[in-house]
């Protein structure tokens, strides 16, 4: 099973601010459906609460301490009883927050990783990784448009 992690970041690893997201870019959210769709997604509690609804054409796991049933979704209370539900599957997509993140980072084969190039005041962020770790295996660079307010890039990283 190939674990990857789908994030969208700032030039400052910010990637949220009071549970919500940063900016607004049309062209990344397709991006997320199309790499998503048809596979598991695992994600914490507070990003579930986020989005507010299980991601249609999707698998939901969500990781929580609570003792909560959630409508649509699987819960579980650690990365590894998620990853352990999705053992046959072929990939599987770890998709925040913060924390989920930074507990799965050193278990993830593969990042998609959008960068939108400005800094961004945030109270969550990405976890630094090492880039001796990882190898980049594809890059697009995205001009701001009518729809997409921002310079963005989207890079897909392989752990070596």
């Amino acid at each position: 099973m190939t674990i990857s992690i789908v994030v969208a970041i700032s030039e400052n690893r910010a990637i949220g601010k009071d549970n919500k997201l940063l900016w607004y870019l049309p062209n990344d959210l397709k991006h997320f459906k199309a790499i998503t769709s048809g596979h598991t997604v695992i994600m914490g509690r507070k990003t579930y609460e986020s989005v507010g609804k299980p991601l249609p054409n999707r698998r939901n796991i969500i990781i929580t301490r609570q003792d909560i049933q959630i409508e649509g979704c699987e819960v579980v209370n650690s990365i590894k009883a998620a990853l352990e539900l999705c053992r046959t599957e072929r990939e599987v997509f770890i998709v925040g927050g913060a924390e989920i993140y930074k507990q799965s980072l050193h278990l993830t084969d593969r990042i998609y990783l959008t960068v939108v190039h400005k800094q961004f005041e945030g109270d969550s962020f990405f976890p630094e990784i090492k880039k001796t770790d990882w190898l980049q295996v594809s890059r697009e660079d995205h001009q701001p448009d009518e729809k997409n307010s921002l310079p963005y890039s989207f890079i897909t990283y392989e752990h070596v």
